[in-house]
């Protein structure tokens, strides 16, 4: 009889144990079992609305489930800053980023030149190079400071690392490209009846300013940039607003007649503004991601103030909350819905979101100030504090003067153009110190205008505030003036 051999049998032992480490670890690695893999699921939350095709959704689920794929969305550069109505679409691709997904933001250097027509009544004012290249570095802000945030705040207890965002121009592949050559290699996979018939181009054909042929020719570009993308990152999936139906389209014309690969887009729900409108710079309603043209405050406060019909929504669109804590809060709110508690965890997701950290102090710092208006509040923060809470408006260093009154220190503070107009407002009842309606604009400044921490709230109107700042006499040669943002 063969004798036991104890030493072998632990070496088989532990052989097939690491064998077996290896088959778990190359299947059921924390990211293959990411449970945000397969983003159909974002249909729960209504963050998209349509697939093209419209018969492809068992090849996305195959596509998604099985391996990391590249989704991409384009930002034309048409302001310095993106606004809540593109903040969908930075949701989507972060959805995607969490699902172990390759996320690129393509920001159109080129096509910005150009002028995307849809939804587009006229055509769109042509921008120099220069201001483009301005609101590229702006838009690129935005979208590295949400993507900043959401590793840090939202991602920080997850099990695997998110891939990284890639950022690209591309300017960087138009700028050498021979015109003849594109239109020979490219442009002969479209055809004109198609083209004709998309809904942008139908549109401003009918209307009295037409087309141009630079607004017509979008089309191409925005569709070569997908198959650019599909070439050089394999990205099979584009995410575009509900008016980027026809673009999306024209890109996967392009990519059926020249790649054996398929290719899929997804639109997103159009989000509007009370009434209706769609939020945009032109139409003046837009709340911008960039501190410099809207504070944290402000958009804390626009989701504050939104409508107990669309909050249950918007938690959905605008927040990574599970879907049953979701329909927790909702209900919670409608037991108390003047408390409007589902609206204030809606604007600190969001405003953490796009601001971090401090950007949403300040945000509810200056909602407690504004709303409470409690001087003790006010008196009890340092200068800084004060200044950081009321982020975009007007600072002013002014030195102490026993003789100033209220239309001296108006003037000094530069709260209106002339004087005619400080003293219209003032007598009017249109101008606050400290929380305090003042009407007199000879009233001397006293002792009580000036809070304990050398700091004075000045309001004109019922949204301009202005900060000033006492200097000690003793340190101070000279008022000096400066404009406060974050």
């Amino acid at each position: 009889m063969q004798s036991f051999n104890v030493s072998r049998l632990r070496r088989c032992c532990d052989k097939l144990f690491f064998h077996k480490k290896e088959i778990q670890n190359r299947f059921y690695s924390d990211e293959s079992k990411n449970k945000y893999r397969n983003v159909l699921k974002l249909h729960e939350r209504g963050m998209f609305q349509d697939i093209f095709p419209d018969t492809s959704a068992n090849q996305v689920s195959n596509l998604v489930n099985e391996n990391s794929q590249a989704v991409y969305a384009g930002f034309d550069p048409t302001a310095d800053s993106l606004h809540i109505g593109n903040l969908l679409v930075l949701m989507n691709l972060l959805h995607w980023q969490r699902g172990g997904h390759r996320v690129i933001a393509l920001l159109g250097g080129a096509t910005g030149l150009i002028g995307d027509p849809s939804h587009r009544l006229n055509e769109r004012i042509a921008m120099e190079q220069t201001v483009i290249d301005y609101n590229i570095k702006g838009i690129k802000n935005d979208i590295m400071n949400v993507f900043h945030n959401h590793e840090k705040y939202f991602w920080k207890n997850n099990n695997f690392q998110l891939k990284p965002l890639t950022i690209i121009n591309n300017i960087d592949w138009y700028k050498n490209v021979n015109i003849i050559e594109f239109i020979r290699t490219v442009g002969k996979h479209f055809r004109m009846g198609t083209m004709l018939g998309r809904t942008s181009v139908q549109s401003r054909l009918k209307s009295d300013s037409g087309m141009s042929f630079t607004e017509f020719s979008y089309q191409l570009f925005q569709a070569y940039d997908w198959m650019h993308l599909l070439e050089n990152y394999n990205c099979r999936f584009q995410i575009g607003g509900n008016d980027q139906m026809g673009n999306i389209m024209s890109g996967h014309e392009l990519i059926s007649r020249t790649s054996k690969k398929s290719v899929f887009g997804f639109t997103l729900p159009l989000i509007t503004a009370e009434g209706g409108k769609k939020f945009g710079k032109s139409l003046g309603n837009a709340v911008w991601l960039a501190p410099e043209k809207s504070s944290s405050f402000d958009l804390y406060q626009f989701f504050v103030r939104t409508t107990d019909n669309d909050v249950e929504n918007y938690l959905k669109l605008f927040t990574f909350l599970p879907l049953k804590q979701i329909a927790h809060i909702v209900k919670e709110h409608k037991e108390k819905p003047e408390e409007r508690k589902a609206q204030k965890i809606l604007a600190e997701n969001v405003t953490l979101l796009v601001h971090g950290e401090q950007g949403l102090e300040a945000a509810k710092t200056t909602s407690m100030l504004l709303y409470d208006k409690s001087i003790e509040s006010l008196s009890s923060m340092t200068q800084d504090q004060v200044t950081q809470a009321f982020e975009g408006s007007k600072v002013i260093d002014l030195v102490p003067d026993e003789n100033m009154t209220v239309l001296d220190l108006a003037m000094k503070a530069e709260c209106f153009k002339t004087m005619k107009d400080a003293i219209r407002v003032i007598n009017a009842g249109g101008f606050h110190i400290n929380y305090t309606r003042i009407t007199d604009i000879d009233q001397i400044i006293s002792g009580k205008h000036r809070l304990k921490n050398d700091v004075t709230l000045i309001r004109v109107g019922k949204k301009t505030y202005f900060v000033i700042k006492w200097l000690q006499t003793n340190k101070a040669d000279k008022p000096k003036k400066y404009s406060n943002f974050y």
